[in-house]
């Protein structure tokens, strides 16, 4: 007979310290997965400069990020002992992405690392997708990916000692997953960006490397759930293998600074799974 197994906890270890004195770029650090990042990387000992839009799209069903939820994030790193900068931009405005990020490097002297994590989706069959959802799933997912990265990159190329980049893509950057065409077409987007950017970087020594969730309990909640309980037909591909439902935004903060890290140090250019298993089936 079969068992349901219990959600399981996130394990209560140790955080390793290896990001002492490094300085890290997080878009979408408002809540979500970008708060855990900033969180994570603040508890192993670095400085972040973090960007979000803190307002709500009109093009979203659910609603977006707040100045009061950047500030609580950053609130998060100083009491992890670290300093934040932290602005408000819209990642497809790349004169103010790359002013706030010029003013953290300033601040803080360096720029080691880049998580590009901002995005967000909505859900509907690909014909009925409009122009206006089209544009701001595209624009904020990959155009917004690409201009975190070119704001960063100079940067990083004049320091000489390297870092890594690391892009948020998703399941459906690997696989076609039904109701979420321009959310699809974006993370392949920014998957196949992530590939290019690990050749043309690697002899900077500037790792680049994308990350792929399924479902993670955020706030980014498209409608796809209300979409599946009409049509049963497209639910078995959103499943995964493991267990638990959905994975936390602490989950996905830990495979990213772990690929980040110095620990990785020879890893540049593939697409990590952070899936329940999902790309497995």
């Amino acid at each position: 007979m079969a068992t349901t197994v219990p959600a399981a906890a996130i394990p209560d270890r140790p955080i390793a310290r290896r990001f002492e004195n490094k300085v890290v770029f997080i878009t979408g650090a408002a809540r979500g997965q970008g708060r855990a990042e900033a969180v994570r990387f603040a508890a192993e000992g670095a400085d972040v400069i973090m960007v979000d839009i803190c307002a709500d799209l009109p093009t979203c069903v659910y609603p977006g990020p707040t100045e009061e939820d950047l500030a609580t994030t950053a609130r998060l790193v100083e009491k992890e002992g670290r300093r934040a900068h932290a602005g408000v931009a819209d990642v497809r405005d790349f004169d103010s992405l790359k002013g706030i990020l010029l003013e953290g490097v300033e601040q803080f002297g360096r720029l080691d690392v880049v998580v590009s994590n901002a995005g967000m989706t909505t859900a509907a069959p690909a014909w009925e997708i409009d122009q206006a959802h089209w544009d701001a799933t595209i624009g904020i997912n990959l155009t917004g990916a690409f201009n975190a990265a070119k704001a960063a990159i100079p940067t990083m190329i004049e320091q000489g000692t390297g870092g890594a980049i690391v892009f948020t893509s998703s399941v459906a950057g690997l696989r076609g997953l039904p109701l979420l065409a321009d959310y699809v077409a974006a993370k392949h987007g920014v998957t196949g960006l992530a590939k290019t950017l690990a050749n043309e970087l690697a002899p900077h020594r500037i790792r680049v490397n994308s990350v792929h969730p399924h479902g993670v309990n955020t706030d980014l909640k498209p409608g796809v759930r209300e979409w599946l309980d009409g049509d049963q037909s497209y639910g078995l591909l959103y499943l995964g293998a493991l267990p638990d439902p959905v994975s936390e935004p602490e989950d996905i903060a830990a495979a990213v600074a772990w690929i980040a890290s110095d620990e990785a140090r020879h890893v540049t250019g593939i697409q990590l799974p952070i899936d329940l298993g999902r790309t497995n089936r």
